[in-house]
């Protein structure tokens, strides 16, 4: 019985009993629904002229509020009759000031010349005349902090001339209007002609849409789309943080594979082979790097001087770049070692015939054995010859000491260091990174270069700093390079992470970790609603840095794209077996023996 009673009671209920909050507090100033506070406030004045877009800085204020505006335009008719009377009363009054001898008084006058030219308009029918209400209802944890957001938004207002006001012992009716039902409840109007009353718009917040570019993902202030053209800016570079499993790496490859469709070649260090299945799915080159692997880069290629480049500034930052790895690979070196890796690194290229009048591209180079060979017969340099033999002869030999047999002649070329020794990973970054920035100078194409987990190198001074100088350099050979990172104390404890930072156009911040939020605060100059987003945001969610502007971003990708980028394990587990499941459906009745 009991149950049949319960059952019709809940057939009684409405959708209002759902939604409704378990109880609500009103005062004079204040409306409490559960643990929140609300506050609805109206405008109550506006100046003579208005600025267009005024109302841009309330709609993209950081704090949570619901904004209505209600345009009820009036009858043109019963508006000029109310006009030609309160035209009458103010030439009734500017005639017996007249007549007592009064000056003229400036504001009797321009009030009459402004309703005379109201008036032609409306008579003309080029104006309308509307009664507008703007209310703002906030939302807020306490009263104080109520009162703390009601000051920021007078003072925006304020500052235009524009006064609001507090819906002082009509809190409930505020809250009802500012409510999607289109309820105009608290009815307090001005009356506002079209052109003051179109500066209203736009009623939306900052967008970052282009003409042309890919899709980034959804403005989640106003769900507009994000899209946009790294290559317009002042540079291509993009640095993206987050931590693990916030949608970074997911975000990334989406970017690559719409990237791809409009024509731009990528370049990727993959340290987890997470981009390997995108890759093959477009027909990419996936290139293994490590030290059994039959895939080799000679670190002594020479790079081709585009046209307007000296051959001899070519040589000599290559030599440059060169003396950077010798030092990441031998680890400390005093100053008279460095001028001799320095002067035997000039002497390889010598005894290869290889000057700056040669032409690199019909020149064989010489090998990290040659260098060695080299090194063996200078002064000084025993400590050093012993540090090297492990990359030559010893149990590192297979992996610099041989000719490149690699080529980058696919739109998409994945490098994985998966499988490379953890303290070799360093190394391994820096001589791929070499070798891409050495074909990159070949051609000017449109490129990205995805750097992952850049935190690697930049533990090391010589792999920031050559880092560094990729990100400053890029913009001139068209180049826009991408610079991955879940750790972001050791990438900003860097002395080169703050420059990479700043010489990235575009910046990606997803879900981050509470150890790291108020460096990434700092970093990016935040406020405390942005740095709480940003911890509590979900996956695929973050905030999109173009330039000076900022949003916030949700990463959206369509079933096709999601199932060639996803990093879910289990995600991953199903396409496999989706994909067996197909082939053993499909495969020949009887195969051929």
């Amino acid at each position: 019985m009991d149950k049949e009673k319960d059952k019709k009671i809940d057939t009684l209920l409405s959708i209002d009993d759902f939604l409704a909050p378990s109880a609500i507090e009103i005062t004079p100033n204040a409306l409490q629904l559960g643990k929140r506070f609300t506050r609805t406030l109206f405008i109550a004045t506006y100046p003579r002229y208005l600025n267009t877009n005024w109302f841009s800085p309330i709609v993209n204020f950081d704090r949570a509020f619901d904004i209505s505006i209600f345009i009820h335009p009036q009858e043109t008719g019963v508006v000029l009759k109310q006009l030609r009377d309160k035209l009458g009363r103010l030439e009734a009054q500017r005639i017996e000031e007249a007549s007592s001898g009064k000056v003229s008084n400036p504001k009797l006058d321009t009030a009459v010349n402004d309703i005379e030219l109201l008036r032609n308009k409306l008579q003309q029918g080029t104006d309308r005349f509307f009664e507008i209400g703007v209310y703002i209802t906030i939302y807020e944890n306490s009263t104080k902090e109520l009162d703390e957001t009601e000051a920021r938004i007078k003072s925006f207002l304020d500052s235009q001339l524009i006064y609001s006001r507090q819906s002082t012992f009509r809190m409930k009716q505020g809250f009802q209007s500012t409510l999607p039902l289109d309820t105009d409840v608290l009815n307090d109007h001005i009356s506002l002609n079209t052109e003051p009353a179109s500066s209203l718009f736009p009623f939306v917040s900052y967008d970052l849409t282009s003409e042309e570019g890919i899709l980034y993902g959804i403005n989640t202030h106003n769900n507009s789309l994000i899209l946009f053209d790294r290559f317009n800016l002042e540079n291509a570079n993009t640095v993206v943080f987050g931590k693990s499993g916030g949608g970074k790496s997911y975000a990334v490859k989406l970017e690559i594979l719409r990237s791809l469709m409009i024509g731009t070649e990528v370049f990727i260090i993959d340290p987890e082979n997470e981009y390997q299945y995108l890759s093959e799915t477009v027909g990419g080159t996936n290139i293994n790097i490590s030290i059994g692997s039959d895939n080799h880069i000679n670190p002594f290629d020479l790079p081709q001087a585009i046209q307007g480049e000296d051959n001899n500034d070519v040589l000599r930052s290559h030599i440059l770049n060169l003396s950077g790895l010798i030092k990441l690979m031998l680890g400390d070196v005093t100053p008279e070692e460095e001028s001799i890796i320095d002067e035997a690194l000039h002497e390889t290229y010598a005894i290869k015939d290889i000057t700056p009048e040669s032409d690199f591209s019909k020149i064989e180079p010489p090998l990290m054995s040659d260098f060695q060979n080299i090194l063996q017969g200078m002064t000084g340099s025993d400590s050093l010859v012993v540090r090297l033999k492990k990359y030559t002869t010893g149990s590192f030999a297979g992996f610099l000491n041989n000719a490149t047999d690699i080529q980058l002649d696919n739109r998409i070329v994945v490098f994985s260091i998966r499988d490379m020794e953890e303290e070799l990973r360093p190394i391994a970054m820096y001589v791929v990174l070499n070798y891409i920035w050495t074909q990159v100078r070949k051609q000017l194409r449109k490129r990205i270069l995805v750097v992952d987990e850049a935190w690697w190198l930049l533990k090391y001074d010589i792999g920031g700093s050559f880092l560094l100088n990729i990100a400053k350099r890029a913009r001139k050979y068209f180049l826009g390079l991408t610079t991955i990172s879940q750790d972001i104390p050791d990438f900003m404890n860097s002395p080169y992470g703050k420059p990479i930072i700043s010489n990235s156009s575009l910046q990606i911040l997803m879900k981050q970790s509470a150890s790291s939020i108020d460096l990434v605060q700092e970093t990016f100059n935040l406020t405390d609603a942005e740095k709480f987003f940003l911890l509590e945001a979900r996956v695929g969610h973050g905030l999109f840095f173009a330039g000076t502007n900022h949003v916030g971003i949700r990463v959206v990708a369509s079933y096709s794209e999601d199932q060639i980028i996803t990093s879910d394990p289990r995600q991953i587990l199903e396409i496999q077996a989706a994909k067996e499941e197909w082939n053993k459906k499909n495969a020949p009745a009887n195969p051929t023996p």
